[in-house]
């Protein structure tokens, strides 16, 4: 089997922050496009309209390694093209995304809550990335992993395309300790420190991730670290990474963490309210890192706002 050629390098630089859409134009073995423009509008018409795709084609926004194409040049199966999309209109985050390390490899941030770490359905520039690209000057910055949007703290960037599957091996392996901190009400019934196990499953389109019957597929360990009042302050340590764990295993034990738009219940969708973030803080990542062998330690300062 034959290897298909790499991508040429990209026409477009990134506007905002964010890489231009990478389209490879493909098999037609129907013979059903005969130009680009003919492609553009099955491919595209319903999701934007096929106004919408004559005006990019009108205004070049599609272009290939030699320019702007044309709508009416001829279909040819393998060719690349890149556009910009038009991005969504989105609230801006009123918070900064900090630094907490820089060096040639990585870059460790502090991300703020209600900022998505990547681009992702409707958030798009209002994201980590595309901010620290911009404000660092790094384009071809890419996240390691990712932080739930609603939680704050601690994200592993990569500097370098090439190094990045080496730390994302890391997380993938389990061969980082993340330690996270959260407020929930404080309940004396409630023994701990415990280790939380269960199987979590998420499913597409549904907000809430829900335990079911059957094998552990996750594991949490949580202490009381300290109490004011009716609210603790716990620490978090996930042996596992689903979706939403540590929400779902703070719930589970009847201590549901504040300020939670979906444990126990689902809110409505509005606008956001950037005085209720949730009270999760990705705290602490230790690692040893792949290149150097050096024990890497980094610890967030930012700091829950929910204890006063």
């Amino acid at each position: 089997m034959r290897r298909r050629a790499k991508a040429p390098v990209a026409p477009l630089p990134q506007r905002n922050g964010i890489d231009p859409v990478r389209l490879r134009l493909p098999e037609d073995p129907d013979g059903a496009w005969g130009t680009v423009r003919e492609h553009l509008l099955d491919r595209y018409g319903v999701a934007v309209g096929a106004g919408r795709v004559e005006e990019m084609l009108a205004e070049g926004r599609f272009v290939g390694v030699d320019g702007p194409v044309a709508g009416d040049d001829p279909y040819t199966v393998g060719r690349y093209l890149w556009f910009h999309r038009d991005f969504p209109v989105e609230e801006p985050v009123p918070f900064p995304v900090g630094v907490v390390h820089r060096d040639e490899r990585i870059v460790v941030a502090d991300k703020p809550h209600f900022l998505a770490t990547m681009p992702r359905g409707r958030h798009v520039t209002e994201t980590a990335l595309a901010r620290l690209r911009r404000e660092l000057g790094l384009p071809s910055l890419q996240p390691a992993h990712r932080l739930d949007r609603l939680t704050a703290g601690l994200v592993l960037c990569v500097v370098r395309p090439e190094d990045r599957g080496a730390y994302q091996t890391l997380f993938r392996d389990r061969l980082v300790r993340k330690q996270y901190e959260a407020v929930a009400p404080y309940d004396p019934g409630v023994r701990l420190p415990v280790t939380v196990q269960s199987r979590i499953e998420k499913e597409r389109g549904v907000m809430a991730a829900r335990e079911v019957p059957g094998e552990p597929n996750s594991e949490s360990r949580i202490a009381l670290v300290e109490r004011r009042g009716g609210l603790g302050r716990y620490r978090l340590v996930p042996e596992t990474g689903r979706t939403h764990q540590l929400r779902v295993h703070m719930n589970a034990l009847g201590l549901p963490i504040l300020h939670d738009p979906i444990y126990p219940v689902v809110r409505e969708d509005g606008p956001e309210d950037f005085r209720r973030p949730l009270q999760l803080l990705a705290r602490t990542l230790e690692f040893t890192d792949p290149f150097t062998g050096a024990r890497r330690r980094f610890e967030s300062r930012l700091a829950l706002s929910g204890l006063g």
